[in-house]
């Protein structure tokens, strides 16, 4: 059996020949070819990432505005409109921009934060409380994350 392994912390790539299956160019060769890509592969890594959480950021919202539990039931006519039109035209972006760089997603969420931000933060002003960091709640992007690769 083949074993490979990345080691994500130490940005080394180790790998196994446990039944002799590899020669050694194999080996090298294989490993020469996870260098190679691995900047790509970065690149690549930060764009899911950046599409996802902008994803979910809008879904988040757009769910939150319609609870009328919670947020929905908050929020004033005028904002809760600001707040459907905001997050409609989002969604709608990332709809017709599915090959968008990683530099545009980051911008349209931070369009989408720049509207949505004031107005939740005004509703914990109103109740007494601070609000939350990064806005109206956690979005995938606020939390540590754990540094791993996969390969």
């Amino acid at each position: 059996m083949l074993k490979i392994r990345v080691l994500a912390k130490k940005e080394k790539i180790t790998i196994t020949n446990d039944q002799n299956r590899l020669s050694p160019e194999d080996i090298e060769r294989m490993v020469n070819e996870a260098e190679k890509f691995a900047d790509e592969d970065k690149k690549v890594k930060e764009k899911v990432e950046a599409k996802n959480e902008f994803e979910s950021y809008a879904y988040s919202l757009k769910n939150q505005i319609g609870d009328k539990d919670k947020l929905g039931s908050k929020l004033s006519e005028e904002d809760k409109k600001t707040l459907e039109t905001a997050t409609e035209e989002a969604i709608s972006w990332l709809d017709s921009h599915a090959d968008a760089s990683t530099e545009e997603l980051k911008e349209q969420k931070k369009k989408l934060e720049d509207v949505a931000t004031p107005i939740v933060s005004k509703i914990y002003q109103q109740q007494g409380g601070a609000p939350p960091p990064g806005g109206e709640g956690p979005t995938p992007g606020s939390e540590e994350k754990e540094d791993k690769d996969e390969l």
